[in-house]
């Protein structure tokens, strides 16, 4: 690798332990709030043979990271049980093992929570709900598991904007559909279901103090140290370089502009690109020299994200950058 053969000197910026903190709101536990919209007629799902089922009314729908909690309301067929865990009747799991999973991979506990693999928060909702009159309600098919079962795709996700899609499906009144837009019959009857949550990650940054490299310098590459935490997470890179200690800082990625970050590893680009996951700490991560030759000052932010279930983020310990003369 030519990036190896030049003269180097390397800084070594001690970082306390960067990490950003997540916070998970609920997870896994029922809550006396919904997290549904109260926006008439945001809250609402409709089936042809029974009509309108409401996900507001009880107050009890919620929807987490890994699950659906709570039950909707009918005014003819009474109570739609999302969870064993929170009916209106309390834990009855120890009963009947159901509920509403949030990630394709995940599947229903018998202690009233989901896991699975790194799906979680997908807002790709799978699981059987229940009711007394009309039985099992499946939230997902085609799949061949028993989360999603058979081989006529169906279902219901949740999608950048908080807004239910798709179609549930139950053997006596056929589909409940959650969106106006499945039929297209918005304007004629308005409808769906929506919810505060969203399927995303927390995102946090830091940006350094000036780095001095005592004469001008070309910047070859970025290693951090630390770790990425579960799967899901992702660290890049923005760097910018000045002649002066008082700027210009025009922070940029491998495009020259704001609008990515470094964290392909040198051996799959050494004049820099982007990674979609977390790059293993200690692998050097090459910037273009394009844009850092015969610069003294150089500044860098990073971007930590946390997965989607807002569990987990990276930790930084140290940033060292190397350089050439």
């Amino acid at each position: 690798m030519r990036w190896v053969k030049a003269a180097f000197w390397t800084l070594v910026i001690a970082i306390v332990l960067l990490t950003i903190v997540v916070i998970v709101t609920g997870a896994g536990k029922a809550s006396a709030a919904t997290n549904i919209s109260s926006t008439t007629p945001n809250y609402y799902a409709w089936d042809s043979s029974d009509g309108w089922w409401n996900f507001n009314g009880s107050q009890t729908v919620t929807v987490y990271g890994t699950r659906v909690t709570g039950y909707a309301t009918s005014t003819s067929n009474g109570v739609l049980s999302l969870d064993c865990a929170t009916t209106p009747n309390g834990n009855m799991c120890g009963v009947s093992n159901y509920g509403i999973c949030n990630g394709l991979s995940y599947t229903h506990n018998t202690d009233g929570s989901c896991s699975g693999g790194s799906d979680g928060a997908s807002g790709v909702l799978t699981g059987y709900a229940w009711n007394d009159l009309i039985g099992w309600v499946s939230f997902c098919g085609g799949e061949g598991t028993p989360q999603c079962p058979g081989s006529v795709k169906y279902g219901v996700t949740i999608d950048a904007n908080g807004n239910f899609n798709g179609y549930a499906w139950n053997d006596l009144v056929g589909w409940l559909s959650f969106n106006c837009a499945n039929d297209s019959s918005c304007g004629t009857s308005n409808y769906l279901v929506t919810t505060s949550w969203r399927a995303t990650s927390t995102v946090g940054y830091l940006t350094s103090y000036i780095i001095d490299a005592g004469a001008p310098a070309t910047l070859q590459s970025i290693v951090w140290q630390g770790s990425c935490g579960l799967a899901g997470t992702n660290v890049g890179f923005q760097i910018a370089a000045s002649e002066s200690t008082s700027g210009p800082w025009n922070y940029i990625g491998p495009s020259g502009t704001n609008a990515d970050w470094y964290g392909a590893p040198c051996f799959q680009s050494q004049t820099g690109g982007v990674s979609a996951s977390c790059p293993a700490p200690g692998t050097p991560i090459c910037i273009n020299p394009t844009y850092y030759t015969n610069f003294r000052y150089f500044r860098y932010e990073v971007m930590l994200q946390s997965n989607l279930l807002q569990n987990s983020s990276p930790q930084i310990e140290n940033v060292i950058l190397n350089f050439s003369k």
